[in-house]
């Protein structure tokens, strides 16, 4: 059974994330789901057997300049102990009703270039390659001056 998560789910989030490569505590799992449940352009659903939650998946509304709306798929992980039944491709599915209920026109994946069997997970469900990229990123609660250090406009004459 795929269901909206809800709050009661936060350990089985943290340790199903744990898996994913995110580790987490279900402290922090419950302030991001609580953050994430009230908004509109978010949703994040549960796999659940025998009332144990066993996969999770995190969608979202993606509006960006250069590229229109989309959806994209922020998460996914189903539990090592339940790969290979079709899970996740019902979260997937899922994900694409929720993003053409919501209007978007595409869903989108990132996957970490070490991860080929998602990768294969993915390109068997029918999404395509549209680029390699690398992500970048900046500690704001540790970085002394911020990117201003350096960046320094050119100066008028």
């Amino acid at each position: 059974m795929i269901r909206s998560a809800c709050l009661d789910d936060v350990s089985a989030l943290a340790g199903l994330s744990t898996q994913l490569g995110y580790p987490a505590d279900a402290g922090a799992m419950r302030q991001r789901l609580a953050l994430l449940l009230p908004a509109s352009d978010h949703a994040v659903f549960v796999a659940v057997r025998n009332a144990q939650v066993i996969a999770w998946m995190h969608v979202l509304a993606v509006l960006h300049l250069e590229t229109g709306p989309f959806a994209e798929i922020a998460g996914l992980v189903v539990d090592e102990a339940q790969r290979g039944a079709g899970i996740g491709a019902a979260l997937v599915q899922r994900a694409a009703d929720w993003a053409r209920a919501q209007g978007l026109p595409t869903l989108v994946v990132r996957s970490r270039a070490e991860r080929l069997r998602t990768h294969r997970f993915y390109q068997r469900l029918g999404f395509v390659q549209q680029k390699v990229q690398h992500v970048f990123s900046l500690d704001l609660d540790h970085a002394d001056a911020g990117p201003q250090a350096c960046f320094r406009p050119p100066e008028r004459a």
